[in-house]
């Protein structure tokens, strides 16, 4: 099974990630941000991973550092767990809708870490959760992935259902991105022979 293991401690944050990328989808999270909670639980859900983040965070200041670090400790344990890559489909993208909502996931296991982000949210906060945390998240991971992701919701209007479709939507294509082709035969997906 491909696994791995992230500590990752610092003045404002002590996080700890585990991943299996051929899991089940099962979720042991708790950050103390109660809307991350629910967006990573969704993530492994719908990524069919097993995932456990323990998250220990300076939340008397506010919920960034927790969720930028926590974005961070999950993209490197990814990273680890993908390993040489050889095998991987590695490109996948999906249209995902949640009720009025639609985004559009694309993503490259590339190596070469960017983020495209086109998704505007209608309201400052989810609950106590600001909603520009989203891209932080998404930043954060994607660099420390080594993801090539770009992520636009090409329409809503409940911030809610928009930042839930946008994590969906990068379980499911990250899901298909990481999945074994059998007709690789355990070669790396690239020209170069690396990624």
């Amino acid at each position: 099974m491909r696994s791995a293991s992230v500590s990752r401690r610092t003045a404002e944050t002590d996080v700890a990630v585990s991943i299996a990328l051929d899991g089940t989808g099962k979720a042991e999270i708790s950050t103390g941000v109660g809307f991350l909670d629910h967006m990573l639980e969704l993530f492994a859900r719908h990524g069919l991973f097993d995932l456990t983040v323990k998250v220990t965070g300076d939340l008397h200041v506010d919920q960034h550092h927790t969720t930028e670090d926590t974005g961070i400790a999950l993209g490197q344990a990814i990273l680890q767990a993908l390993g040489d890559k050889k095998g991987i489909s590695r490109y996948a993208d999906i249209h995902l809708p949640m009720d009025e909502t639609l985004t559009r996931v694309a993503l490259d296991i590339s190596g070469r870490p960017f983020l495209v982000f086109r998704t505007t949210f209608p309201t400052e906060k989810i609950g106590v959760f600001d909603t520009e945390l989203v891209r932080e998240f998404f930043q954060a991971f994607a660099i420390n992935a080594g993801l090539t992701l770009h992520v636009e919701t090409l329409y809503g209007e409940n911030s809610h259902h928009i930042a839930e479709s946008c994590f969906k939507g990068l379980a499911r294509a990250l899901r298909q991105a990481v999945a074994l082709d059998p007709r690789e035969e355990g070669r790396v997906p690239s020209t170069k022979g690396t990624l």
